[in-house]
């Protein structure tokens, strides 16, 4: 059998520069609506998909794949998806959310010593020396998320009033969200605060490992500012669950997509399907059957490791991918995309990327890639 087993797993180069000790992101912060679009999986599919902090992972189940194989080289990252998904299959939806910090909850302590049972030793070991995170919630345990908490309690309130803040998630025509933007939001202070805080200096040292900046160029703080004005004025704040979530700590009425009602069930039905494993995506896809995987879900891993390291990631999923397979991933800061030598196997769905680019609530990337391996897919799996 043609599979990439026959060959020492490659080393993650992100390993190699990482922390990986401490959860990074408690939540995933790329729009599950715009990757499922993107995906568009099938029934019975076989997905790859980054675990991160797990969401996206159980979005992915909405489409009734076959399996969800989510993949994480922080076994503390995969310690979390583990912890959602228990709670997934054994709470309601209303106590799964107050569990993951998403509701208010008194006692979450109560509810972790309910489903500890279920947990492997591993996970249970991890979260029993973490209960302080448990009691916290743990949607807001990540390093990222304590980074945005900071800014909401020190940095916003600098800026603008409550009645400023609230004031920006009024439902507004797009023509109303510019005048609001130009009028009041982008005053002087934002302006510099804003660029300031999410500087690559200061997201480096309290926000992301400093490697994630390795390979980037731009001046940060003046692309994230030049994002949020777009997420604050094209978008609608009044939908955006990530802005809600920046401003407040919470998102309110505007779920993300795998916790809302009307996706909770299709998750919980399936959630045995999802996979984890300690593993970086580079070895899973060297390690993956020619031919056997139907849908990645590539975060935005890309811009992580240097362009050859990248090329080679490419090469695998041209080898594991199915005909017809489809690849999502984002780009933050670094451009990256398959390499031209690949052009006959991978293909570019630019007009898809670029819609789906626009209609994203997560505003903060530069980019949204949807290739497709090349070749027909036939109706079996």
């Amino acid at each position: 059998m043609d599979t990439a087993t026959e060959r020492p797993a490659p080393t993650a180069e992100v390993a190699l520069a990482a922390d990986f000790s401490a959860i990074h992101y408690a939540q995933c912060w790329e729009d599950a609506d715009v990757l499922l679009r993107a995906l568009a999986i099938r029934s019975g599919d076989r997905c790859l998909s980054v675990a991160s902090g797990g969401e996206n992972s159980l979005s992915l189940l909405v489409g009734d794949p076959g399996v969800v194989v989510a993949v994480d080289l922080s076994p503390v990252q995969i310690a979390l998806v583990e912890l959602k998904r228990s709670a997934i299959r054994l709470f309601d939806h209303a106590d799964a959310l107050r569990f993951v910090g998403l509701a208010p909850c008194v006692d979450r302590l109560r509810l972790y010593r309910s489903l500890r049972p279920a947990l492997p030793s591993s996970v249970a070991a991890y979260w029993d020396a973490n209960q302080d995170k448990v009691a916290g919630g743990i949607c807001a345990c990540g390093r990222f998320e304590r980074y945005l908490a900071l800014f909401r309690r020190f940095v916003l309130p600098l800026i603008h009033s409550p009645t400023e803040i609230a004031a920006m998630f009024v439902p507004r025509t797009p023509a109303e969200r510019r005048h609001y933007f130009d009028a009041v939001w982008n005053n002087r202070r934002w302006r510099a605060l804003y660029r300031l805080f999410f500087s690559r200096a200061v997201m480096a040292r309290i926000g992301r490992d400093p490697s994630f900046f390795r390979y980037v160029d731009d001046d940060v703080g003046a692309a994230m500012a030049a994002r949020v004005e777009r997420g604050l004025t094209e978008g609608d704040p009044a939908a955006n669950p990530y802005l809600h979530w920046f401003a407040y700590g919470r998102y309110a009425d505007t779920l993300p997509h795998a916790w809302r009602a009307e996706n909770f069930e299709a998750i919980r039905g399936r959630v045995d399907r999802l996979e984890l494993r300690t593993q970086s995506i580079e070895a899973a896809l060297a390690a993956a059957p020619a031919a056997s995987i139907d849908r990645f879900n590539l975060s935005d891993i890309f811009e992580y490791v240097s362009p050859p390291a990248a090329a080679r990631m490419f090469e695998d999923i041209c080898r594991c991918g199915r005909p017809g397979a489809r690849v999502a991933y984002w780009n933050m800061m670094v451009l990256r995309e398959a390499p031209s030598h690949l052009a006959g196997r991978l293909r570019h769905l630019d007009a898809l990327s670029e819609r789906l680019y626009r209609q994203a609530a997560t505003y903060f990337y530069r980019a949204f890639r949807v290739d497709e391996v090349a070749g027909q897919a036939d109706d079996g799996h």
